[in-house]
């Protein structure tokens, strides 16, 4: 088949998840249905994929689906723990303390918090954590998930203690031209992907200084009374030391010490010098900036979780520090379990469900409900059961409103979820057709030549964009972004970091990335309207990158 008329086929489903989600404004309980009849029809009749291919795509979506709820739940979970032990409204005074400006909430609870959580569990976890907290201390549903994605830009590719390079890129680029490659140059696979960091934290060094901007500007933008860019441009230079606060020292792990640490260690530097310069009374703005009141709120800012602070205030409510040591516990715990130099990460991970060659195929699903970052959530919400104290009842309350919310996430992921598999697994057809996103990146890379590290990123974007994965996006493309920098005799190096740097930028506008954070604040129903606004960080972050990556590849 003609490779042009490939890569459109290819694109139709996107397409129409687009249109109807950002341009008609479907709920994704609608539209995911439709899109995944279209990308099976798209694999049985374009691709020639057989049904037994199509079922095995599924059931292995279905393993992944499962994945993703237990992760929501157990961020749902810990959540209204806190808010019914009295947590959650000390948190909201301590915030005050620091600094009742919403503004400068964002940039603590948001871009360094959600960053570390980023840096220690990865695939979502952060929007799962950070949107619901944010609504808990006062925040509208709709702003607290398009910041909850937002965060899931600059710290990504670094996530989970660096799988997007560690297992991505490197698992990725596995083949006999990469290692004839690594022959010649005289390197290790090793060596390969600590140039390739070295490049992703300067791109992302760069571009990421400037995402608290735009989330405050976003915020003041959409959501502010006066519907104002310029109050989130009055405390310019607060957000720029915030950007720096972690990119600087993100970019400097980085370098000396490789993949696994650069989020995770960036990003408490960051928290820690920049909650003690607040503290200290540096960067406080001229004027308190606020939300209306709720009462003026339209009525789409709204999701279904509603917490009364005051309703679940005690007397002997926990102190400041106590409040906080469950999510300090949470990111601890993450560490130890992902640090592959601890037993706890090959244990944990050995536990799991398979499902190997589903039907006789190549196609295998499993799960490791162990490792899960929802199963440490949920062990510190028993933890703090004990730890603050709490009836039994307050703590049934808290497990039944956590449930309640995972039905609605659930209806959708089943359908979001096994709709990438097919469209991933496209690959195994009997044609020897490459599969859908590669089938797209190849026809932009025949068709642009010189300057292709412009789209680079994009390319990486729109595979996160599919799979709602950094990991995932790399681990389809980055073979091929590196082929293409080999036949246009540029640096293989950057081209696969530009791929790394466009993979995490694309996980602002995953699907089901959205639908996951929607559904930790009962906001289903919604993922046009937020995929419509987290598409302006996207675009800023693919189109800088793919600029710097020019000046990169032909001018350094």
């Amino acid at each position: 088949m003609n490779p042009a008329l490939l890569a459109l086929l290819a694109f139709l489903p996107i397409l129409l998840a687009a249109v109807l989600l950002v341009g008609l404004r479907w709920p994704a309980k609608i539209a995911m249905p439709l899109v995944l009849v279209l990308t099976i029809v798209l694999g049985y009749i374009g691709w020639q994929l057989d049904l037994i291919t199509i079922g095995a795509s599924i059931i292995q979506g279905l393993f992944i689906t499962f994945d993703i709820l237990w992760i929501i739940f157990g961020a749902i979970l810990l959540l209204n723990v806190l808010t019914y032990s009295g947590a959650v409204g000390v948190i909201r005074k301590g915030f005050s303390q620091i600094s009742e400006d919403r503004r400068v909430q964002v940039v603590l609870i948001c871009w360094l918090f959600g960053s570390f959580i980023e840096g220690a569990a990865g695939f979502g976890t952060p929007a799962a954590i950070v949107a619901p907290l944010l609504v808990a201390i006062g925040f509208p549903a709709l702003a607290a998930v398009m910041l909850g994605m937002m965060v899931q830009s600059t710290a990504v590719t670094f996530g989970a203690v660096g799988t997007p390079v560690l297992v991505g890129v490197r698992g990725g680029l596995e083949s006999e031209e990469f290692d004839t490659y690594l022959t010649t140059t005289d390197m290790s696979t090793l060596d390969y992907l600590l140039e390739v960091t070295k490049d992703v934290v300067i791109f992302h060094g760069i571009t990421g200084v400037m995402i608290p901007l735009i989330m405050v500007c976003m915020l003041t933008r959409f959501f502010g009374t006066n519907r104002s860019w310029r109050e989130g441009l009055d405390i310019f230079p607060f957000l720029i030391f915030g950007g720096l606060a972690f990119t600087v020292p993100y970019a400097i792990i980085g370098t000396l010490l490789g993949p696994e640490f650069p989020s995770l260690f960036g990003a408490l530097c960051g928290l820690g010098l920049t909650t003690f310069l607040l503290s200290r009374g540096f960067f406080h703005p001229g004027s308190n900036w606020q939300f209306a009141p709720r009462s003026e709120w339209p009525r789409h800012w709204f999701g279904t979780l509603e917490i009364n602070l005051e309703e679940h205030e005690r007397k002997d409510s926990p102190g400041l520090l106590q409040s906080w040591i469950p999510y300090a516990l949470v990111g601890l715990l993450l560490v130890l379990t992902r640090l592959p130099q601890l037993p706890l990460k090959a244990f944990l991970g050995s536990l799991s469900l398979q499902w190997n060659n589903i039907f006789g195929t190549e196609i295998s699903g499993s799960t490791s409900p162990l490792y899960l970052p929802g199963t440490i959530l949920i062990v510190v919400s028993l933890f703090t059961y004990y730890y603050h104290r709490m009836t039994a009842r307050k703590f049934l309350q808290a497990f039944r409103s956590s449930s309640g919310m995972l039905l609605g996430a659930g209806f959708v992921l089943i359908f979001t979820i096994p709709m990438v598999r097919i469209y991933i697994n496209s690959g195994l057809n009997p044609m020897g057709y490459e599969s859908m996103p590669v089938s797209m990146a190849e026809w932009v890379a025949s068709n642009v030549g010189n300057i292709y590290p412009l789209f680079a990123p994009s390319i990486g974007a729109l595979g996160a964009f599919i799979a709602g994965s950094n990991t995932v996006s790399n681990l389809m493309l980055s073979l091929f972004q590196f082929g293409v920098a080999e036949r246009l005799s540029m640096s293989t190096t950057i081209i696969v970091a530009l791929q790394a740097v466009g993979a995490a930028a694309g996980n602002m506008i995953a699907i089901h990335n959205v639908v996951a954070a929607s559904a930790t604040v009962g906001l289903l129903g919604k993922e046009g309207a937020i995929l419509s606004k987290t598409i302006i960080p996207t675009i800023y972050y693919v189109l800088l990158v793919g600029i710097l990556g020019m000046i990169a590849v032909h001018l350094l």
